[in-house]
């Protein structure tokens, strides 16, 4: 027990290395909460940096999380369920929403999530960037996307035929989403919602 919390607080603080933070004040000198959104996440610092930066940070926020579930892949016994390898995914999505760097301030966990269902299933994840991909495309909204995106994750694991253990854990990843953005969802019912200009997020909108 004393490895797999050990785990855990590797998972959690590599999930809370806030990229878009530390890239905005490398290149800017400046905090990348006081822009946009506020938020601490790929499209808020593509919005103050620009597309290619944005992008950038979205990709870094991928590679820590497939990053920190394949070290935990490594540490954890085999012998041990497969649901100790979903626990400690889960803290890595913590971690970046809630990162101990920045006084628990964060980002969304789209990117995050997107590198922590890559490394436990790369069809599931591939299901997943296609809805998120084909919503952006049809709506321009970045936070649908990512809701539709995050809330067809359980569905997308039964259909899998993944276990009870995948489902259940899709399902809290996408209640994290959800409850990531409950600001743009607010936004999106009274229609002042910003959409983005493909293929800049350079308007206003969501923040991953």
């Amino acid at each position: 027990m004393l490895s797999f919390f050990l785990v855990i607080i590797i998972s959690y603080l590599i999930g809370a290395i806030p990229f878009a933070y530390i890239m905005t004040r490398l290149i800017t000198g400046k905090d990348v909460r006081d822009f946009g959104s506020g938020n601490v996440g790929a499209t808020n610092a593509g919005r103050v940096l620009g597309f290619k930066y944005g992008f950038l940070v979205a990709v870094l926020d991928v590679l820590k999380a497939i990053l920190a579930v394949n070290i935990t892949r490594s540490l954890l016994s085999p012998e041990l369920p497969e649901y100790y390898l979903l626990i400690a995914a889960l803290f890595v999505i913590i971690g970046h929403n809630w990162t101990i760097f920045l006084g628990f301030s964060g980002g969304k966990g789209v990117a995050t999530t997107c590198g922590v269902i890559f490394s436990l299933n790369p069809l599931a994840f591939l299901f997943f960037f296609i809805i998120w991909l084909i919503v952006l495309l049809l709506s321009r909204y970045v936070s649908l996307a990512s809701i539709i995106s995050g809330l067809s994750l359980p569905l997308i694991f039964f259909l899998l035929k993944g276990d009870i253990y995948d489902i259940i854990f899709a399902l809290i990843f996408a209640v994290l989403i959800v409850i990531r953005h409950r600001a743009n969802i607010n936004r999106l019912v009274n229609k002042n919602e910003n959409k983005i200009n493909l293929p800049f997020f350079s308007k206003k909108g969501d923040c991953q």
